[in-house]
């Protein structure tokens, strides 16, 4: 049971690490950007939500198979099948996670005063400079929702980690696919210690995090 939170804790904050790198330019483009590039931008991100984790878990399945050009790539690229390993752990839970890292970032710059900002490019600022000195100090409390949105998320998360990773102990077993091994063999004791260390590491996350948005503000 150790082994697999441990796991989980590991894939949960490398995809909230990824999803804050990769989040915020496409959070940027979504709230100061207007068109069709917009809105086809938005349903992508907010996609996984309504569609079902198998649904994803199949397609990853499809691209990364040792047969098609992708998979093969990969393969070749990192020595190792790119499926029902740790990596891909990592890259399903930062598909599926996605508008968890993304949504409350864009709200969040999307809240920012305008004035400031044309204020910024009167007094010559570039837009990096723009992003690094007003919009950025001005999102903390986005960030801080973000990573732990996604950290919540991901540590929750069981179809597509089942399905692109499968339940190798020690590799790929999560804390999650140990609960459900757990209820699968009848060992209710194993699977409520589980459910309880997950269920209490989700509220501890979500609960400093509240905290120390408190104390930003």
């Amino acid at each position: 049971m150790i082994e697999a939170f441990l796991l989980s804790l590991k894939v949960s904050f490398l995809t909230a690490l990824i999803l804050t790198v990769v989040g915020t330019p496409l959070a940027y483009l979504l709230a100061f950007r207007r068109g069709l590039l917009k809105v086809v931008l938005e349903a992508f991100v907010i996609s996984p939500i309504v569609v079902p984790p198998t649904v994803l878990g199949f397609y990853f399945i499809y691209l990364f198979r040792p047969d098609s050009p992708v998979g093969s790539f990969v393969e070749k690229l990192f020595g190792k099948p790119p499926l029902f390993s740790f990596e891909a752990l990592v890259f399903a839970s930062v598909i599926y996670s996605l508008p968890f890292g993304v949504i409350p970032l864009r709200d969040a710059f999307e809240k920012i005063d305008r004035r400031l900002i044309e204020i910024a490019y009167v007094f010559g600022y570039s837009r990096l400079q723009t992003f690094l000195k007003v919009i950025l100090p001005n999102s903390v409390g986005g960030f801080l929702s973000s990573w732990s949105l996604s950290f919540a998320h991901t540590m929750g998360e069981f179809g597509i980690v089942l399905m692109v990773g499968g339940n190798i102990p020690g590799q790929t077993q999560t804390l999650s696919i140990f609960i459900y091994d757990a209820v699968q063999g009848l060992e209710y004791r194993q699977a409520h210690l589980a459910s309880l260390l997950l269920l209490t590491s989700s509220i501890l996350t979500l609960s400093l995090t509240g905290l120390i948005r408190w104390r930003v503000r």
